[in-house]
């Protein structure tokens, strides 16, 4: 399948949902645009802690996503499309079983680095106007990606997307949150898998959950603890 740039989509944070959160997940359509160290020009981030800064500065979703998502909940079918779960670009060609963390997109004059999945949030449901679609798009891992901005420039809607591997030995996106969703994985992978890359907050994660199974596989293996003389067994 060819790799095709679809739409580009810029928002300001507003009230979303009932509560009146802000978020800047409502986008609207742009014919170009200027990619700088933070994202696109005239793109805003309401929760920087979820989206945004240098490591999470544009976001990139799969178009084939949507008939899937369509199919789970035919309610919103119809305004299912590019652009409505607030992604910067729509493409299609690309998806999280094939690219891995650290591998770069050439799009128009700017060049992307991939940094992380994106982590499904209640601004999912608020959009869709309805409970459980999030833990859906976590579930399935249709969730698109965020990328860093290694150069920056302009792009536009004819520009092409040239994808330019990275480190082999990287997870591909979709590995990672089979990964990162497992019972029990080997610390070691976990390890393995906190690529330079990868950013701060997802390397930490699982470090510090390496670190806490195998502090844990320490403790088991300690436990029962030994027989002892004059001990009841």
């Amino acid at each position: 399948m060819s790799i095709r740039l679809l739409g580009l989509y810029t928002g300001r944070a507003a009230p979303l949902g009932d509560d009146g959160r802000l978020s800047a997940i409502v986008k609207s359509a742009v014919s170009t645009a200027h990619i700088g160290p933070t994202g696109l020009d005239g793109d805003q981030q309401a929760d920087l802690s979820v989206h945004g800064g240098p490591d999470k500065a544009v976001h990139l979703y799969p178009a084939e996503h949507y008939a899937r998502l369509a199919e789970a909940y035919p309610a919103v079918a119809d305004r299912l499309g590019p652009g409505f779960l607030g992604e910067n670009l729509s493409l299609t060609g690309l998806l999280e079983t094939t690219l891995r963390v650290g591998d770069r997109l050439r799009v128009g004059e700017a060049l992307l680095e991939v940094s992380q999945p994106r982590s499904p949030c209640w601004k999912i449901d608020a959009r869709f106007g309805c409970k459980g679609v999030a833990a859906t798009v976590a579930r399935q891992r249709l969730t698109g990606w965020y990328c860093r901005v290694i150069e920056t420039g302009g792009i536009h809607l004819d520009s092409r997307i040239e994808p330019l591997p990275g480190d082999s030995e990287a997870l591909t996106l979709d590995a990672l949150m089979v990964l990162m969703a497992s019972h029990r994985p080997d610390p070691a992978q976990l390890r393995a898998a906190a690529v330079p890359a990868l950013t701060a907050s997802w390397r930490k994660r699982l470090l510090d959950r390496a670190d806490w199974l195998q502090q844990n596989q320490a403790d088991s293996v300690q436990w029962p603890p030994a027989h002892t003389p004059g001990a009841h067994g």
